[in-house]
């Protein structure tokens, strides 16, 4: 990883600015990216539009980052694309700019194959980490979102939620709208004043425009939106946790935007239907009914909290069996205080990734936190191996149990590969 511009601006002149014949919308934030993108992208696809989908990192195969109307890129058209650039790469590697990172490529290969390839009307394109120097930021969007803003990748963006706020909120181009949900002060304060020195027009949730919680079960959420346009009743998703409301939210926040701005054409029973419809994969996504495994890629504390409380209002069990592993990097601390309250069993595992973090090691804070709690009932197991403690997970629950496994993402990205398909994920990228 390294942060900068200069790679990508170099990598689009020597490819002619491609990235100037897209009309982007920019997600950043710290979680929901994924779910607001999922969510325009259903809805933009069902009113018939071609729409691009940029996201990292894959869940099970590295094409998942770059997909056309639902549909991974051809490994004909990625290997294509990729030749093109390989030679320019080269270029840039032995220049004073040195070798573009593995993210950068993928970058310019999703710009290039979007703009001479699939031609898409719209682009959603998340960021990867932060905004301000992450290399989706070459591009000049028609509409940019931020999701929210917690405490992840502090390490590289900065030791406060300012700091990180501001990382994020350099994507805000001059005179682009902005929706975003963040809700701290000092986040709000951020946006606001990056914003302003755009010039650029903010809809913020809670101020220009809200949700209402109507009725909430498992697989079944429906909510009131009310906006700066219009009001929009009884909404329904499928996605689950109160989170989801928030994303769904901002989604239609944005699509509004884009019909106002853009005379974007979408019919209400559409709207309606793409709403619904709509899912992701990796998150609160239950993959097995026997036993019931639900998988979640929830590895921040803000992540936990959503999580543990969707644990309390949504699903409905006698035991909680709990899996997770993380990246070295994270907050565990903050994430396992929100969920350790609720478990019955914790196995600790270790992600197939080179930053992993060591079960042991969470084994230990598990056990010090869960004394600081009372709380000597909880079975703590540390396996190592992911596969023996799914194996694990699955022999110890119950018809009425309920089976979680989270962290991060390369962890669910293996967990859901095998349980699905039988079969290992790419890894690597």
């Amino acid at each position: 990883m390294r942060p900068g511009l200069k790679r990508m601006e170099k990598l689009m002149e020597l490819l002619g600015n491609p990235e100037r014949r897209l009309k982007f919308i920019h997600v950043a934030g710290t979680n929901g990216k994924g779910s607001v993108c999922a969510y325009l992208t259903e809805v933009l696809t069902q009113s018939g539009y071609d729409v691009g989908t940029f996201t990292s990192p894959y869940i099970e195969k590295y094409t998942d980052r770059i997909r056309y109307n639902g549909q991974n890129i051809a490994d004909d058209d990625l290997l294509r694309v990729v030749n093109k650039i390989k030679p320019l790469v080269d270029q840039i590697a032995s220049s004073e700019l040195g070798q573009p990172t593995m993210f950068e490529v993928s970058t310019a290969a999703a710009i290039e194959y979007y703009a001479r390839v699939a031609y898409p009307d719209f682009v959603v394109w998340e960021t990867g980490l932060g905004g301000r120097l992450d290399s989706t930021n070459i591009v000049s969007p028609i509409l940019t979102v931020i999701t929210n803003v917690g405490h992840d990748h502090m390490d590289v963006l900065g030791d406060t939620l300012a700091k990180v706020a501001g990382e994020k909120a350099a994507i805000i181009k001059s005179g682009v709208p902005v929706v975003s949900a963040v809700a701290q002060p000092e986040v709000i304060e951020t946006v606001e004043r990056r914003a302003a020195e755009q010039h650029s027009t903010l809809y913020l949730m809670n101020r220009q425009f809200r949700i209402e919680s109507v009725a909430s079960m498992e697989n079944d959420q429906t909510f009131h939106f009310s906006g700066p346009y219009r009001n929009i009743r009884d909404v329904g998703i499928t996605m689950n946790g109160s989170h989801q409301l928030e994303n769904a939210a901002v989604a239609l926040m944005a699509i509004e935007l884009l019909r106002q701005y853009y005379a974007l054409i979408v019919e209400d029973d559409v709207l309606m239907q793409a709403m619904k419809a709509t899912k992701w994969a990796g998150r609160l996504e239950m993959i097995s009914g026997q036993p019931r495994i639900l998988i979640d890629g929830a590895h921040n504390p803000e992540g936990g909290a959503a999580l543990a409380r969707t644990l309390r209002e949504t699903y409905r069990y006698d035991k909680l069996h709990f899996m997770m592993g993380m990246l070295a990097t994270k907050n565990h601390s903050g994430y396992l205080r929100h969920i350790l309250p609720l478990v019955n069993t914790l196995i600790l595992t270790e992600p197939d990734w080179h930053k992993k973090e060591d079960a042991s090691r969470l084994a230990d804070l598990s056990k010090s936190i869960l004394n600081e709690l009372g709380r000597s009932d909880v079975d703590v197991i540390v396996e190592p191996g992911w596969k023996t403690a799914l194996e694990r997970l699955q022999s110890i629950t119950g018809q009425d149990d309920l089976a979680v496994v989270s962290g991060t993402l390369y962890l669910i990205g293996d967990v859901r590969s095998w349980i699905l398909h039988q079969s290992d994920s790419e890894k690597g990228w």
